[in-house]
């Protein structure tokens, strides 16, 4: 857990006096859990990941390839809608997805959230619904927007469009939608 706590708490910009506050353990525990002079126990570990906002098994991850780096292949992507990128991945920063929109815009749930988001055209044509607007997005073309306003995508034309979504990861500061 050591390594990967460290990696973690660093990634959130958390230096060990605000984990220790936030976890109310003592900044000098963590240091040794860290350093691995010390293990923690399930709770501990639990109240840490909480806090992080990981999986609590991630953290005991002994492979630092399996937390550090994802690749993703496209022939081992299922046919599917919606792929989320490097879920698997501890510590991201982002919520990326390959996405296949359909013809039709979708009645989606939850069509804003708190944070930015990023949408770049692989293949095909998309239009983004963007509040009130439509915008018509091609081949290579991005947005970056403000995802509290509500938003949708749709293909056009009958070529099947493929893009890359990439929203801003969910930290308990933000929801991702």
């Amino acid at each position: 857990m050591s390594a990967l706590l460290r990696s973690v708490r660093q990634q959130r910009g958390m230096t060990l006096e605000e984990l220790a506050e936030a976890t109310g353990l003592t900044k000098s525990y963590l240091s040794k859990i860290e350093r691995q002079r010390s293990t923690p126990s399930i709770a501990v570990a639990m109240k840490v990941a909480r806090v992080l906002d990981v999986d609590v098994a991630q953290l005991f991850s002994e492979d630092p390839e399996v937390t550090t780096l994802s690749v993703d292949r496209a022939g081992d992507r299922p046919a599917g809608r919606y792929h989320a990128v490097g879920a698997g991945m501890l510590g991201k920063a982002m919520s990326p997805f390959i996405v296949h929109p359909t013809r039709e815009f979708s009645e989606h749930p939850h069509p804003a959230h708190v944070g930015q988001e990023m949408v770049f055209v692989h293949a095909g044509s998309v239009e983004l619904r963007y509040a009130e607007q439509i915008i018509t997005l091609d081949t290579g073309d991005c947005a970056y927007f403000d995802a509290a306003q509500p938003h949708q995508l749709r293909q056009r034309g009958s070529v099947r469009s493929e893009v890359l979504v990439v929203a801003q990861a969910d930290f308990g500061r933000s929801r991702q939608g």
